[in-house]
Order: structure tokens, then C-alpha cells, then sequence
């Protein structure tokens, strides 16, 4: 092969080499030019007005519900994905529907009693798209004994 033949095959290789390495670029973010999960206006921000609640004093086998209120304060669309709770006596119900930003939602939270005793306490894991992924909500009771 002569010496300007090399350097024509070598300038090619490297030509190729780098238009295929600029096919697979990405962005800042290390992402590639895949969307985000929350679109162009960016992520919600799930603010609980409370995170904790005390049903106090229950009689073993009462199945008592509590009401978690949230806002968006994010700048984008509020997902809840999922909320799960830490026991099976425990089931939080939430509206699946986008949340604008600044407007509010609930979160219910229902509590059997049955087959417990003495203080209880259990977590609920929420997760969305907030900036803090899950978000961790607490209720507690203290299960007296059927007389």
C-alpha cells in the first residue's frame, strides 16, 4: 500500500468512527435524547400537609380511615405512581390522575385493627415524581383489648 493511501484509509477509519460516535450523543444530563418522565415544563412537587397521624386510643378490631392532604408546589404534573403501605392492615387509596401544579390531593389511609395490640405504628410509601422520590407518611394507634 503506498503512504498516501494510509492516510486516506486512516482519515476514512476515523471519519467513520466519528460519525458513528456522534449517532449515540447525549445530552448534559448523561439521558441521550430520550424525553423526560415529566415532559418539557418539568417535574411536580408533593408537599404533605402532614406526614404523621395518631388515631389514639382504639378498641381491638375498629377500622378507622385518615386523610392525607398534598399540593404540587413543583412546576410540572404531579404522578403519583404508587403508594404502599408497611402491612397488610394498612391500605392507602389515591387518585391516579396527573395533579397540575398548585393544585392539592388526598391520600386515604385505612386501618384494621383486628388481631393487634398495644401501640401500632405503620408507614405508607408514596412515590412520584417529585425530586424526593418517596415519601414517607406514619400512622399510629394504641389497640386496647375487646372488654
Amino acid at each position: 500500500m503506498k503512504p498516501n493511501m494510509k492516510y486516506t484509509a486512516l482519515t476514512a477509519v476515523l471519519f467513520i468512527a466519528l460519525f458513528l460516535a456522534s449517532c449515540n450523543s447525549t445530552d448534559s444530563s448523561g439521558k441521550g435524547n430520550i424525553p423526560s418522565a415529566e415532559g418539557e415544563k418539568g417535574a411536580g412537587d408533593i408537599v404533605f400537609r402532614e406526614y404523621e397521624h395518631d388515631f389514639g386510643k382504639l378498641t381491638e378490631g375498629e377500622k378507622v380511615a385518615h386523610i392525607f392532604s398534598f399540593v404540587n408546589k413543583g412546576v410540572g404534573d404531579l404522578v403519583i405512581s404508587s403508594a404502599s403501605a408497611s402491612c397488610g392492615c394498612t391500605v392507602p387509596k389515591y387518585d391516579r390522575k396527573p395533579i397540575p401544579p398548585g393544585e392539592g390531593g388526598t391520600l386515604e389511609v385505612l386501618f384494621d385493627s383486628s388481631g393487634r395490640s398495644g401501640i401500632q405504628t405503620k408507614t405508607i410509601s408514596v412515590r412520584s415524581n417529585s425530586p424526593a422520590e418517596v415519601v414517607i407518611l406514619k400512622i399510629s394507634a394504641e389497640i386496647l383489648k375487646r372488654k
